[in-house]
């Protein structure tokens, strides 16, 4: 039976994202959507077409295929079908524009006698320019503004019903990392063995099977799974973490040929989703034996960081300055491999999670805006350390009045396997 996104959710989203605009473009006349996850976030679907959003008159799910399935899944009010752009021009009015002379200078469009707006906001991020390019055809806009931010800053705050789903991906990412990981540990396994071990777990207790970044051109099969030095290994991802993957053609999942061996420090950085909402977490183990002091003390003031920067996650709080009160704290010689290691090093300590893992406000310099109670953050302070690895922690916490909730298990990590 399919599980849909109730309605009241749907206007509640829609409703926010209009006052929205409304506070940041007073002149705005009509946004247009075309990212799947968005689409799912304001209809309840993910079907190939667009949502056209105008600043007067009900919103229109226009449907490429399938527009079926669009009706069988959504309780979205207006959904119709479409077989080109052409279609949903049409009902919008002419997409001609009359000239000074009083001449049409697109004739040639179909529609009937009403004006397009001068500008359309879209998701500049992730519209390739080719479909802009099929889409303006029919809709021959003067301009183009970003819609992302607005959509951004209307996501970042939870409804109790998202909250609901990822209280659920919180629980089944501390039961698989705190719980089951340890047993499934064995020497000689190899990364992408463990890796593809835990994605059939995941599934089994209620993992969706996919983790979805904002990042441009950016996919996981689960996240980063990686015995000692792994964790430290170079790659393009946006996170203090690195893995070798399987080849240069595939960063993903773990390494054929790195084996677990006694002594290492296995590193599980990875996502869960439920319904569409991530929770992120990272567990590490000591394998075999344990890791030297010093590794274990850095290990734990990380730990103690992430309390702090938690403690502040509350209404009214500014993203920048729990960044910057965190950083300040630390000493010169801490700070050497924090957060990254060598060149491979973010300049934050955590980011918005929902729809998307890598979802803003961020914890880091330039996000001055107030936080929000329900509002979402996965906090990761970690530190690389030569020949062994990436320590650290990563839990998934909620806005509160009383500081962050944390919903993905308060183990502090180095679980020993011995």
């Amino acid at each position: 039976m399919t599980k849909k996104v109730p309605s009241s959710e749907l206007e509640n989203r829609m409703y926010r994202f209009r006052k929205r605009m409304d506070a940041s473009n007073p002149y705005w006349e009509i946004a247009v959507i075309f990212s799947k996850i968005n689409l799912y976030y304001f209809t309840g679907t993910m079907q190939d077409g667009m949502l056209i959003i105008p600043k007067n008159g009900d919103a229109t799910f226009w449907v490429r295929r399938s527009y079926e399935r669009a009706l069988d899944e959504s309780l979205f009010s207006n959904i119709e079908p479409m077989n080109s752009f052409r279609d949903a021009a049409g009902s919008i009015g002419k997409v001609s524009r009359t000239s000074d002379a009083g001449k049409a200078d697109n004739a040639g469009n179909a529609g009937n006698s009403s004006k397009l707006p001068d500008t359309v906001y879209l998701e500049t991020e992730v519209v390739p320019l080719a479909l802009y390019q099929r889409f303006q055809k029919y809709f021959p806009f003067k301009a183009v503004k970003p819609v992302d931010p607005q959509i951004a800053a209307v996501r970042a705050v939870k409804s109790e019903y998202e909250l609901s789903l990822m209280r659920d991906a919180g629980r089944i990412h501390q039961h698989v990392l705190e719980d089951l990981v340890p047993e499934m540990l064995r020497e000689g396994m190899s990364e992408a063995d463990l890796e593809s071990e835990l994605f059939s777990l995941m599934i089994e207790e209620g993992h969706h099977g996919v983790i979805r970044f904002g990042m441009f051109d950016t996919k996981m099969i689960l996240g980063n799974v990686c015995f000692g030095e792994s964790s430290i290994y170079p790659c393009y991802f946006n996170g203090p973490g690195g893995k070798r993957g399987l080849s240069p053609a595939v960063p993903e999942l773990g390494s054929r040929d790195r084996k677990l061996k006694k002594g290492d420090l296995v590193f599980v950085d990875i996502g869960c989703e439920v319904e569409g909402y991530h929770t992120d977490k990272t567990t590490t183990y000591m394998f075999g034996s344990a890791l030297p002091q010093y590794a274990v003390d850095i290990h734990r003031k990380c730990v103690d960081i992430q309390n702090e920067a938690a403690s502040m996650l509350k209404p009214g709080a500014i993203p920048s300055e729990i960044y910057n009160t965190i950083m300040n704290k630390l000493d010169e010689e801490f700070l050497v491999n924090f957060m990254g290691f060598g060149n491979h090093k973010v300049k934050f300590l955590g980011h918005g999670i929902g729809l998307f893992v890598d979802e803003t406000p961020v914890i880091a310099r330039g996000f001055d805006e107030p936080l929000q109670e329900g509002m979402v953050f996965a906090l990761e302070p970690k530190k690389g350390i030569e020949n062994i690895g990436m320590v650290g922690i990563e839990n998934t916490f909620i806005v509160t009045k009383e500081g962050g909730e944390c919903i993905t298990g308060d183990n502090p990590g180095l679980i020993p396997v011995f």
